[in-house]
């Protein structure tokens, strides 16, 4: 009866510990050097239009109604050199969005100025100069975005900005990688997430977390 009841408690114990182990929606993965850039329970340490930009269930969601100009999303802080990860879905796979980084805003305007990893049919893993050079500093192979994208489901994304080499990548798969030569170019800056212009879109963003490299 002793050895039942042990038995019965160790395999319900290992039960509840492969429970806790599954992710939940808007969970935080825990990784060494990693610290939570959003919270999961609301915007503290992110400014920009609460109209848009909810908290629901964990996630971050940038909801629109169908906009005439892009939309962002900031941090508070400013970043330098770093690896970015988060999780990102386009619902129904459809819209533009994307992660802005080493930028800021622009004066008397709606606009973020600076890289942007970009999320979006024909878009995704593409290093796009939003607001500046206003073009494609690198885009990704076909090949690489059809084997790792994922177009209506979650995507892991990863941002590595360390002194001139930017690489961007996409549940594993290495998208672009870019070295910045020109000096005039910032190294530190915000954080956004973008909602573009156009029709009715929504993202929903969860798990971000950042690594500061010394």
């Amino acid at each position: 009866m002793r050895h039942a009841l042990t038995t019965g408690i160790m395999l319900g114990l290992a039960a509840f510990a492969l429970a806790a182990e599954e992710p939940v929606e808007g969970s935080i993965t825990k990784e060494e050097g990693f610290v939570p850039l959003f919270n999961g329970k609301d915007l503290t340490g992110w400014e920009g239009d609460k109209e848009l930009w909810i908290v629901e269930d964990g996630m971050l969601i940038g909801r629109s109604p169908g906009i005439q100009h892009n939309d962002f999303l900031a941090t508070t802080k400013i970043f330098g050199d770093f690896i970015l990860r988060f999780q990102i879905r386009l619902i129904n796979g459809k819209g533009n969005s994307g992660v802005q980084f080493r930028s800021k805003r622009v004066p008397d305007s709606h606009e973020v100025s600076g890289y942007q990893a970009d999320v979006g049919p024909t878009y995704w893993g593409m290093l796009y100069d939003e607001s500046r050079r206003r073009r494609a500093l690198v885009k990704p192979e076909p090949e690489d975005v059809k084997k790792a994208v994922k177009a209506e489901d979650w995507n892991d994304y990863e941002v590595r900005a360390v002194g001139n080499e930017i690489a961007l990548t996409i549940n594993g798969v290495k998208m672009v990688e870019y070295t910045e030569d020109d000096p005039e170019i910032p190294r530190s800056g915000i954080i956004a997430t973008q909602i573009h212009a156009g029709l009715p879109m929504e993202v929903q963003f969860r798990n971000i977390r950042i690594k500061v490299v010394e």
